[in-house]
């Protein structure tokens, strides 16, 4: 299967170590794929094979039926497919390695023989993330941001893979009693730059590398509403920014819709985040979403010509 003509003039296939960019926050060089945000916004597509995670539980648990909804995922826009075997919902618990291996390994596999779309495992461990990356795996999306294995940094550089670093406070059992910051932004753009560096020092390239700030993942809606709104000062990290806020509780307190209602929120929000300079969307509703990132691209252009 091919990219959609406006996702292919973003993506090339380069050899890792060649990559030449002065600035260096435009490029995200994942294995031989170079991803480039520098003309827009990609959208991540959001694929999970668990029985319990928040929005679609259950619903791809078949690895047919999974390799399928991924595909239709690229078909539909997405740049990137972020396949995830362990539910990372408020409340949930940590799987062992073997169930989750037994959950996304087909699926990647799958997508990898079927596509030449970018493939990211979304994992806390490292015998997870070595194994996706044998089967195809371009990237690793790792909530914990190498906090909770010692060994998912080394992994990811041996491949040399791209890597999410997420901020989250608390583990996911627990993060949602009662977070607290003094100054959120602040606090979560100097985690992201200190895990950046554990990774440069592990030996990650820094080209190698985007940031989350975490949305839902222990923050009050206020917190969320403050990161949303204060994305530039998350750029100043100097890596591009991923933003996971498809269907999420936030929107739900807002408008008072439940999960299979948000669609129109999750709109709104990533048409923001596009206009707040937002690099990668991290979505449940790929086409959609794809059309709102047109739409805006060439109103702006438009602006261009008054």
């Amino acid at each position: 299967m091919e990219f959609p003509r406006q996702l292919r003039v973003q993506l090339r296939q380069t050899p890792p170590g060649t990559l030449k960019n002065p600035e260096g926050a435009s490029i995200w060089q994942c294995r031989d794929r170079q991803l480039d945000v520098g003309r827009g916004p990609l959208i991540m597509g959001i694929l999970n094979v668990t029985p319990d995670s928040f929005s679609d539980g259950g619903r791809f648990l078949d690895p047919d039926s999974a390799v399928r909804h991924g595909l239709e995922l690229v078909e539909a826009g997405a740049a990137i497919v972020d396949v995830g075997g362990e539910s990372s919902r408020p409340g949930s618990r940590r799987i062992p390695a073997d169930e989750e291996l037994r959950r996304v390994l087909p699926v990647i596999r799958g997508l990898a023989a079927q596509s030449d779309c970018v493939i990211s495992v979304d994992t806390m461990k490292s015998e997870v993330a070595r194994r996706a990356l044998d089967a195809g795996a371009h990237i690793v999306n790792d909530i914990s941001a190498g906090r909770w294995d010692p060994e998912m940094f080394g992994v990811v550089a041996a491949y040399g893979a791209g890597m999410v670093l997420m901020h989250m406070q608390g583990e996911p059992e627990t993060m949602q009693r009662n977070p607290e910051y003094g100054d959120v932004v602040k606090e979560v753009r100097d985690f992201l730059v200190v895990r950046l560096g554990a990774c440069v020092e592990a030996g990650i390239a820094r080209d190698s590398v985007a940031v989350d700030p975490g949305i839902g993942f222990g923050k009050t809606l206020e917190h969320n509403l403050e990161l949303l709104a204060a994305i530039q000062r998350l750029k100043e990290v100097g890596r591009p920014v991923v933003i996971g806020a498809s269907r999420k509780s936030f929107i739900g307190l807002l408008t008072g819709r439940e999960v299979g209602e948000r669609l129109a929120g999750s709109l709104a929000v990533a048409a923001y985040c596009v206009l707040r300079g937002a690099d990668i969307l991290r979505v449940h509703d790929v086409a959609e979403t794809r059309d709102v990132v047109e739409l805006i691209q060439a109103l702006r252009k438009r602006e261009g010509t008054q």
